[in-house]
């Protein structure tokens, strides 16, 4: 049984021979392609779990390829790059990506990090699936928020963090706890995901991002879903 279907996407012909053949032993359908254009062309072509990008790549490159990628998809994304730099992460994160793994890198990181972009939150009871707050549907059957009567596209970790903040409404959540509870038990220090993944959530669902009504911070703690009117 397939674990998922894959797309690597790296100009290297040896780094795709390499992920192609061990995530195949490990039980996952794969395809590559070696520059950003191909990426796309294969995405309207097949449908995919998880798409592994290089961000260093002739043609548009790795970022642009992610932001026109996550504009048509809710796939999963790992970003791959070789600089460290938060700016980078940041603009990985902000570009669309789930996760970003830095080369060079084991391939049990990456396999965990595959694991975790792969990891979807529980369903809720069926009695919970649509929830209404204030001007926000949320749909957890079907993955699908609308906000004002409009429909937003959430990533699938943006749709987990919204899933898991509203299931514990008007409490703060620390950090960690957010991190573990989305990512998995490997993550909690990766507090600038957060930061990124919440901002990216206000600006779809917040009836004005800079003075949030419903993702709250909690200094030094975390984040809070305020829930002041009934949901049903």
């Amino acid at each position: 049984m397939s674990l998922g279907r894959v797309l690597v996407v790296d100009d290297e012909p040896q780094i795709r021979r390499v992920l192609r053949s061990t995530l195949a032993a490990r039980g996952y359908e794969v395809q590559d392609a070696p520059t950003g254009e191909d990426a796309l062309a294969a995405i309207r072509q097949s449908r995919f779990d998880l798409i592994l990008l290089d961000v260093n790549m002739p043609g548009i490159g790795g970022l642009e390829a992610c932001r026109e990628i996550r504009a048509a998809s809710a796939v999963a994304i790992i970003m791959l790059t070789v600089s460290d730099s938060e700016i980078d992460k940041v603009d990985a994160l902000d570009a669309g990506a789930d996760d970003y793994v830095t080369k060079p890198f084991g391939m049990p990181e990456l396999l965990a990090r595959i694991r975790a972009a792969l990891r979807r939150l529980p369903a809720y009871p069926e009695r919970d699936q649509l929830v209404v707050v204030g001007e926000l549907q949320i749909n957890f059957l079907l993955r699908r928020v609308v906000a004002r009567d409009r429909e937003v596209r959430l990533t699938p970790k943006e749709f987990d963090l919204l899933q898991y903040l509203i299931a514990n409404p008007n409490i703060p959540i620390p950090h960690v706890k957010l991190l573990q509870a989305v990512w998995g038990p490997d993550y909690g220090d990766q507090l600038q995901y957060l930061r990124v993944f919440v901002n990216q959530l206000r600006k779809k669902i917040e009836p004005d991002p800079s003075h949030p009504r419903y993702i709250l911070t909690e200094p030094w703690v975390g984040y809070t879903f305020a829930i002041t009117e009934k949901a049903s």
